[in-house]
């Protein structure tokens, strides 16, 4: 029972990190249509109104660039090997996700955000998005700083979760698509909360469920 409870937790842990590599590397191939940078390509094609404000065409290739490097960074901090047996590549990689998504990601995210498509609802909720993303990521590193170790993976968790939304934003959209064909702007409107709101309540599942038997007084 207990070997067969073993090998299902393996195969489901293996199989979430195959399909975490699978939207990495989508995620890449959408990045990659920036380079060479052009003003008029990809999504950038209908943000043609307002590309040509100096703030917003650097916030938007600077959250293009950055962004793909904190997914990189950030799936490393929760691999309990990696922390144990590699723990400076833990902590390197830990330093690149945090500072990334402090200063370059997190608030370029903010900025683009303003301009989001589908009205006022979208852009409030990218800017939420980025604000908590900030707010969350900002309170893990005070927290490890601490030594408060248990209480900044819990906040660390919380922080990928919406970084992961930048995945979980363009399923969504391809789904609701597919599925009820909406107009264009009520896509923006609802996978502009979806994308983000979701995956920040199956991460508190996931810390009461994992983090259940520790210490509450880490928290």
């Amino acid at each position: 029972m207990i070997m067969q409870f073993v090998k299902t937790s393996r195969f489901f842990l293996y199989s979430l990190f195959v399909l975490y590599a699978f939207f990495f590397w989508l995620m890449l191939k959408i990045t990659l249509q920036y380079l060479p940078i052009k003003n008029d390509a990809a999504f950038l094609a209908i943000k043609q109104s307002y590309i040509h404000l100096i703030h917003y065409r650097i916030a938007f290739f600077v959250h293009v660039f950055s962004a793909i490097l904190v997914l990189l960074a950030g799936f490393t901090q929760f691999s309990d090997k990696l922390r144990i047996k590699l723990p400076v590549i833990h902590k390197r990689m830990g330093w690149l996700y945090v500072l990334v998504t402090l200063f370059l990601a997190g608030p370029s995210g903010f900025i683009i955000g303003i301009y989001a498509n589908g009205g006022i609802s979208s852009k409030i909720a990218f800017c939420l998005l980025s604000v908590f993303w900030v707010s969350f990521t900002f309170i893990a590193l005070l927290k490890i700083i601490k030594k408060q170790v248990l209480s900044h993976r819990k906040w660390m968790i919380r922080s990928f979760a919406l970084a992961l939304s930048a995945i979980t934003l363009r399923a969504w959209k391809y789904m609701l698509v597919a599925l009820f064909h909406p107009k264009p702007m009520d896509v923006y409107q609802i996978v502009a909360w979806l994308g983000w709101t979701l995956n920040l309540a199956i991460a508190e599942i996931l810390i009461l469920n994992k983090f259940k038997n520790e210490n509450k007084t880490s928290n």
